[in-house]
């Protein structure tokens, strides 16, 4: 179907995790965000309404205006894999059977009628009509795997490559491989549940006490802590790994396809272990089996590219879904040099599926052509809401809120000098990103070389473990000065290590520490973005996509030398990026944070009004 006409496009996902929508004009990214940022719930799987209205609103436009809505997945083939998968091991897996189909009963066995009648109240809120004065747009369906797909080859800057995609489960697929030649993606071969490399790396995410769905980071930057102890463990008896990076899990350790725990007392047994209690203790244990798991990850990841490589003869390769936010397994990629080059989407998990279905109907389902960017399609993925300097002011003078007003230039020296001098500055800036990562625009920063500063933010700012590691926003064009590693990094998916001359040789007391206890060594002169294992998860900043940032960088970078800040996303634990002024002040206020930067509005804690500490919000921190 061919048809170049202008075409309005809305991209949803929804009811799993993660919830977001996007919209499409004419092939172009106008805007896109997830659900959580607006309702302050976290993982908010709930119907986009709120990201939609955004969407329409920012662009001037109502259902009326719109082409096509498309869900980013077929739900009754995921009920078929349910209902098949709940027969095969019945009758265990009943009280799991029996919540999931309550729900699927409820409303997702009815999804079209659902998502219509939610697109009504939207429409009705929009315009002031009533529902027989219009007529929703047509509602289109992908498949979960292909819109991870569409996701990341669409808005990457190839002609032609390689895509492989890796998740806990969509449909049936958990592992696709597909070939993108223009406008089109062809399925090359796919691996089903319950065979699951997310699936796998959740298990042990659950076993470590961290939550599904939102710990494995932490399970990732626990990994460098341990040694990988139990890799033989884990490949001779929960995963067959094959010399073309295809595998098979052995079930009977799992219990996530029957019931509402994603290990069994086999698995328990097998390591001799219970599952660690959430908020208890991380042991060496822990640590260790951290660092088998991502071994192993690792090494299918690998094998599966190298497969890729050689089935298609492509140079490039693109990657989408959770497994797609491991960076550790992305920087080895790139250190292998299996492809030319790779490009892995920034919203790689589930909420990226909404654009990536989106995309698909303007290029697939209408047949239209496209031409690549040489950078990418995403815009720096900063998508979402921005908000005025007059509209911040008004803000802040309704609260009493002292601040002072400087331009530019002005506030660029400021903010570097009082990051020189150790404060922790929240930065909002610009339109907010799409995908978990903070960029520059939603970011709470901090000076590198302080060796205080991992231990003040984890604990007084972002109130999470100790152990986990910072990331560092590097101007582009300094960062093979900074790490071993000279390729771009613009959405913080690569980890690389830090460049060896700027690093600490530890001595022999220092080298006989374990685990935790190696955490409060300066191992670099960036000691604050330095892991234990020195490596660092790197942002590149450049002039083009996030100005602002890099010339605060670079004002950084004149007072001090180091052309690398601090970048952590604004937020504390268990709460969603912040969205608007009124979340980042809430945030500020709430945190040992000493200064806030509202666009041009600078913000000192020590001026502020003396209210009640109120800590009860702390009552929704998303335990683990």
């Amino acid at each position: 179907m061919l048809d170049s006409r202008r075409k309005n496009i809305i991209g949803i996902s929804a009811y799993y995790h993660d919830s977001a929508a996007c919209l499409i004009v004419n092939g172009e990214i106008i805007s896109a965000v997830q659900e959580e940022r607006f309702t302050r719930k976290k993982h908010d799987s709930g119907f986009p309404k709120n990201a939609i209205k955004y969407c329409l609103e920012n662009s001037n436009l109502t259902l009326n205006d719109i082409d096509n809505v498309i869900y980013y997945e077929k739900p009754l083939l995921t009920f078929e894999r349910l209902l098949e998968t709940y027969l095969g091991t019945a009758p265990r897996g009943c009280r799991s059977f029996i919540a999931a189909m309550q729900v699927w009963l409820k409303e997702k066995l009815f999804l079209k009628t659902e998502i219509k009648n939610q697109l009504k109240k939207i429409q009705i809120e929009l315009t002031n009509t009533n529902e027989k004065s219009f007529e929703l747009p047509p509602l289109l369906f992908s498949e979960h795997h292909l819109s991870h797909a569409a996701s990341a080859f669409y808005p990457s800057p190839f002609e032609e490559s390689a895509i492989l995609c890796m998740d806990g489960v969509g449909e049936w697929a958990t592992t696709s491989a597909w070939l993108g030649q223009g406008n089109k993606i062809k399925p090359i071969w796919e691996i089903s549940f319950p065979h699951s490399l997310g699936l796998l790396y959740s298990a042990f995410t659950y076993y470590c006490g961290f939550k599904v769905n939102s710990g494995e980071y932490k399970l990732m930057g626990l990994a460098p802590y341990g040694e990988p102890k139990y890799v033989d463990l884990i490949k001779n008896n929960l995963i067959d790994i094959k010399e073309d990076g295809s595998f098979r899990l052995d079930i009977s350790f799992f219990k996530y396809h029957r019931g509402f725990r994603m290990t069994s007392r086999k698995f328990h047994k097998l390591f001799d272990h219970p599952p660690r209690k959430s908020e208890t203790e991380l042991t060496q244990f822990h640590m260790d089996i951290a660092a088998s798991i991502q071994c192993v990850t690792e090494e299918v990841t690998t094998a599966l590219a190298k497969s890729i490589r050689k089935e298609t003869g492509a140079k490039n390769l693109c990657l989408a879904g959770g497994v797609a936010l491991n960076c550790v397994s992305n920087g080895k990629l790139v250190k292998e040099s299996i492809f030319d080059n790779i490009w892995i989407q920034p919203a790689a998990g589930d909420a990226g599926t909404a654009l990536g279905a989106g995309l698909l109907a303007f290029y697939q389902y209408y047949g239209n052509e496209r031409f690549p960017n040489p950078t990418d399609s995403m815009k720096g993925s900063y998508l979402g809401p921005s908000f005025s300097n007059k509209s911040i002011r008004d803000y802040l003078e309704l609260i009493n809120a002292p601040y002072v007003h400087k331009e530019d230039k002005d506030l660029f020296i400021q903010i570097a000098q009082l990051l020189k001098e150790g404060n922790v500055v929240g930065w909002f800036n610009g339109p907010m990103e799409f995908g978990p990562r903070a960029l520059g625009a939603r970011s709470i920063i901090g000076d590198p070389r302080n060796k205080e500063m991992q231990s003040v933010m984890n604990l007084k700012i972002k109130y999470r473990e100790s152990f986990r590691p910072f990331a560092p926003s590097v101007l582009e064009e300094d960062i093979a000065k900074q790490f071993e590693i000279d390729i771009k990094s613009p959405y913080m998916l690569l980890v690389a290590k830090v460049k060896r001359e700027l690093c600490n040789e530890m001595n022999d007391e220092e080298m006989n520490l374990f685990g935790i206890e190696k955490l409060n060594i300066p191992k670099s002169t960036i000691p604050a973005i330095t892991h234990v294992d020195y490596s660092s998860r790197i942002q590149t900043v450049n002039s083009k996509t996030n100005s602002r940032y890099y010339n605060l960088i670079q004002e950084f970078k004149k007072e001090t030398g180091c052309p690398t800040l601090i970048n952590t996303s604004f937020n504390v634990r268990g709460e969603p990026i912040v969205c608007t002024p009124q979340d980042a002040y809430r945030c500020f206020m709430r945190t040992e944070m000493e200064v806030l930067v509202l666009e041009n509005q600078i913000l000192y804690k020590k001026e502020q009004p003396k209210v009640e500490r109120d800590e009860t919000w702390m009552q929704y921190f998303e335990l683990d």
